[in-house]
């Protein structure tokens, strides 16, 4: 599917349209659901409307494959938030140019007028707060899924935390990690302790949280490497896997093993 071929040399209509630059803003300030919004009513004064129907599909898909892709980047490779509606914002702009340009150019040349200013601010906040409330539908249900399948289980006076996925690793399993925690010492009495446990095959992963400076010096992780070792040797037919990580599971400053 194409946009459009070929730009019109005058204009067909006596609708108002958006110019490139106010398109550019718009989807900057609303997303690029608002950026098919305004390339659609474009096509639309143009008197192209499978052209606008078109510009709404491609919006609508580019804008779920760029929350899924959200999803899916790990913490500790995150990026400004300024630099998405950069992106996408300056991707409109050159279709906009490259599809409508000529025809919005004759088009005001020939004394149509662009829509004003303010009603582009209004409906780009509208669109904004409609992507706002899709996303935070999709991070709502997602939830509840992750909830449904996880669970978390508490041990001894200090309240350690271990979760898992029940669909992954089962209680006796995590009960019996739990229980090797404390004989290794791991789980005292001192300080509370947060962890993760995750199957792979045969292999037990363990994911601890921990402070940012656990790698600065290799003193930090010695206390780790002896975890690890004593948790193996209470599981000699599983080998188990110590991650250390920062704020989030997907953030492993060291993988022992």
């Amino acid at each position: 599917m194409t946009l459009i071929d070929q730009a019109p040399e005058y204009p067909i209509s006596n609708q108002k349209i958006y110019t490139t630059k106010e398109i550019r803003v718009g989807t900057f300030l609303g997303g690029p659901l608002v950026a098919g919004y305004l390339l659609a009513e474009n096509f639309k004064a143009f008197n192209e409307p499978g052209k606008a129907k078109n510009a709404w599909i491609f919006s609508i898909l580019f804008t779920v494959i760029l929350f899924s892709s959200i999803f899916l980047i790990p913490a500790s490779n995150k990026f400004p938030e300024i630099v998405l509606p950069l992106i996408y914002s300056w991707i409109a702009y050159g279709l906009a140019q490259h599809y409508q340009g000529a025809s919005i150019s004759s088009y005001i040349n020939s004394g149509e007028i662009a829509f004003s200013w303010w009603r582009l601010v209004g409906i780009s906040l509208l669109g904004c707060a409609v992507t706002v409330v899709l996303l935070f539908g999709v991070i709502y249900f997602s939830g509840d899924n992750l909830t449904a399948a996880s669970q978390t289980k508490i041990y001894g006076v200090m309240k350690n935390e271990i979760a898992f996925d029940k669909k992954n690793v089962s209680e006796n399993e995590v009960d019996g990690i739990a229980d090797g925690l404390t004989k290794c010492t791991f789980f005292d009495i001192a300080v509370k302790k947060y962890v993760y446990v995750k199957k792979v095959g045969t292999n037990y992963e363990i994911s601890i949280s921990c402070s940012k400076d656990v790698t600065a010096s290799p003193d930090n992780l010695t206390a780790f490497v002896q975890l690890r070792n004593s948790m193996q040797k209470l599981y000699p037919q599983n080998k188990v896997i110590i991650n250390l990580v920062v704020d989030d599971l997907d953030n492993v400053v060291k993988r022992l093993e």
